[in-house]
């Protein structure tokens, strides 16, 4: 799996005991092993590096296995029956946006009316089952303030008290604890107008702890603040003269999306309150969008090192910039790195480069003259037209640029369409080449390459995946889609957490993922600890190429056997 961006060690990730997601006892886990067109494709539940112990007591399952006839097809779930009648119905949350492979997005084709009853999520993960019972398989979930057109009457009550209601475009949520037909809900009322943004390259705001502190869940007065953090005054002081990352002026845009912030300096001398959400005025707590009861105390945890947070939107108060987390709680922005993430991205081919084309994906790569001599620096991850000639210097194979130049493959990553195509792609299917020697990605559409980038698979390179942090090699399908998703270890010596990391697909039984990964930038060499590391544009460009799609307001999707395929290779 993903070693260290997994909850869970290695050593209870290959084929090790799970906690059952019901009782918390451990139970061996199966796995499931198809064969299409000869290639084995392991497909099992949701993954190891996933799961976190502040989902909000929601429970991470099994994927149920499904009957296959042995064809390479895509599937979508059947809606359900009992979908709701077309009328009137309360405005939706606002339009969703479709990513295209360069980038852009635009509004999907979503009807939005003005009345009629919708069902509200209320706690993280709210799962939606295929049929109005809790035995039957999970389609994906909604998350906290989500919404969605439903009927006006329950289709079913089986284990589930306050009854089954359909959603949009199918399948069924139980009415209770986490979801309500009450629009009005405090929790709803406070997080429905905070929703992922497909548009941005990171769906969140997102920072590292930098100096750990409190974590809130009311806005503290100024006394109240000073008796929470003793230092508050001083601390702030030292952090508004503070140069380089560490201080106040860095990258404080990324609290504001992008938009000029207040001066933190002038907003902290003249203790200015601005843009607080109504619920925590007046000394408002923060809604509990998770099972368990929290106290009702000012400071709720204490901020760990090693821990990224996820913002859905910050805002001052008397002179301190606050962010709302995505798992409800109030952190001081000034305790946290901000994180623009990678700005690299992919290309389309046959639109912004023709083959042979190559990556340059080492930071020291050089050019070499045609008599082998040095002819200067190449620019990291810049993309090199060919003319498709090869020249060894030095035992060492190089690439012909078209301006007369080599360039070592060590150095660099040459791409070319596959020589033979496999058995998915002449039945017309997506499908993706991942190459971790070259460490590239390339998305193709039946036999036509489309997309082509350059990612970070495991740092073990080409070392075994049961033992070392080498990513999985083999023939799988994309089985589970998280729009986000907490990824954290507690292996002794390597112990994060990374909330919400953005663009989450597993592939893969042990927990193997492709997800963007906002915490480095070093794509085009291995890096991470077994998963597929995507630079955040790509990740996103990829998450919605790819099948299952997650329906429009929904957070997760489950599509086990039939999702789009993941070849690995050497």
């Amino acid at each position: 799996m993903c070693g260290s961006e997994a909850q869970w060690s290695p050593r209870l990730g290959r084929g090790g005991p799970r906690p059952d997601p019901q009782t918390g006892k451990f139970e061996s886990r199966s796995r499931l092993l198809g064969r299409t067109g000869g290639a084995a494709l392991l497909i099992a539940a949701l993954g190891a590096c996933e799961r976190s112990p502040s989902e909000g007591g929601t429970e991470v399952p099994e994927a149920e296995q499904q009957p296959t006839d042995g064809a390479v097809g895509l599937a979508r779930a059947t809606p359900a029956p009992g979908s709701v009648e077309e009328g009137e119905r309360r405005a939706g949350p606002p339009e969703p946006r479709h990513v295209r492979l360069d980038g852009s997005s635009e509004p999907l084709a979503v009807n939005h009316v003005s009345t009629g009853p919708r069902v509200y999520a209320k706690n993280l993960r709210v799962w939606v089952h295929e049929r109005p019972d809790g035995s039957s398989r999970r389609l994906g979930y909604l998350r906290v303030g989500a919404s969605s057109p439903t009927s006006e009457s329950a289709a079913g009550f089986a284990g589930c008290q306050g009854g089954w209601y359909p959603v949009e475009p199918a399948g069924y949520v139980c009415v209770g604890r986490q979801a309500t037909l009450d629009g009005t809900d405090p929790v709803v009322r406070a997080m429905e107008t905070f929703r992922p943004r497909p548009e941005e390259k990171l769906p969140y705001l997102y920072g590292t702890v930098r100096n750990p502190g409190p974590v809130f869940q009311r806005l503290p007065g100024i006394e109240e603040l000073r008796e929470a953090e003793p230092d508050v005054d001083r601390r702030m002081l030292e952090w508004l003269d503070a140069g380089g990352e560490i201080g106040a002026s860095y990258a404080q845009d990324v609290w504001t999306w992008g938009e000029p912030p207040e001066d933190p300096r002038g907003a902290w001398t003249a203790k200015l309150t601005r843009g607080v959400p109504d619920f925590l005025q007046n000394h408002g707590m923060v809604p509990n969008p998770h099972l368990s009861p929290r106290p009702p105390t000012l400071v709720l945890d204490r901020m760990r090192p090693k821990v990224g947070y996820a913002i859905l939107d910050t805002f001052l108060h008397e002179g301190r910039r606050y962010g709302l987390t995505t798992h409800a709680e109030l952190v001081p922005t000034d305790r946290l790195r901000p994180i623009r993430g990678s700005d690299f991205r992919g290309v389309r081919i046959g639109e912004d480069v023709e083959f042979p084309f190559a990556f340059v994906r080492h930071p020291e790569a050089k050019f070499v003259d045609a008599s082998g001599a040095d002819a200067g620096a190449a620019t990291y991850r810049d993309v090199l037209r060919l003319t498709g000639k090869q020249k060894f210097f030095g035992k060492v194979l190089h690439y012909e640029v078209k301006d007369g130049r080599y360039i070592s493959d060590r150095h660099a990553s040459r791409l070319d369409p596959a020589k033979k195509m496999p058995g998915w792609a002449n039945a017309g299917e997506k499908w993706i080449d991942i190459n971790i020697t070259k460490q590239t990605l390339m998305l193709y559409e039946g036999t036509t390459p489309v997309y082509a980038t350059l990612v970070s698979t495991g740092e073990a390179g080409l070392a075994s995946a049961e033992t070392t942090t080498a990513t999985r090699r083999g023939i799988f399908r994309i089985h589970t889609k998280h729009i986000t998703a907490t990824m954290a270890s507690n292996e002794s010596g390597e112990e994060f957490e990374l909330r919400d990391v953005p663009y989450v697909q597993y592939f893969e039984s042990e927990g193997y993922a492709l997800h963007g990964a906002y915490w480095h930038d070093r794509f085009g060499m291995p890096k991470s600890r077994g998963c597929i590391n995507l630079s955040p544009e790509d990740a996103r460009r990829v998450f919605h190429w790819t099948d299952p799609q997650v329906p429009t307001g929904w957070h997760g999707a489950l599509l086990p056997l039939r999702g789009t395929v993941v070849f690995i290779h050497p």
